[in-house]
């Protein structure tokens, strides 16, 4: 698992010569209502072991949370469980308000 930072993300998503990556929102379907990343998936946290047969183990993923910790934990669990390009996003949610999108609700 892998530390990625929210400017690392942006310019990811951006660079059209990359595949995109998965991007996993661990959060609670209230907190995604906030706010969220386009292009994210909502999988709260305490689903993923049932549903992560729904993501590509063969694809990069990117772990997303309010600051980091709970994605952390889900990136772990998912590179234990086969997947083999796991990124957490450092920070999170918190940090891409402040860092990327500064129009994003906070909270």
């Amino acid at each position: 698992m892998q530390q990625l930072s929210v400017t690392d993300l942006a310019a990811w998503l951006a660079d059209d010569s990359r595949e995109k990556p998965q991007m996993l929102d661990v959060r609670e379907q209230h907190e995604w209502a906030i706010c969220r990343i386009e292009g994210s998936q909502l999988m709260p946290m305490n689903t993923v072991p049932a549903r992560a047969q729904d993501l590509d183990p063969d694809r990069p993923l990117v772990c997303i949370c309010h600051h980091g910790g709970r994605s952390m934990q889900v990136a772990i669990f998912l590179e234990r469980n086969g997947f083999a390009q796991v990124h957490n996003l450092s920070g999170g949610l918190d940090a891409w308000a402040l860092q990327v999108d500064k129009g994003m609700t906070r909270y």
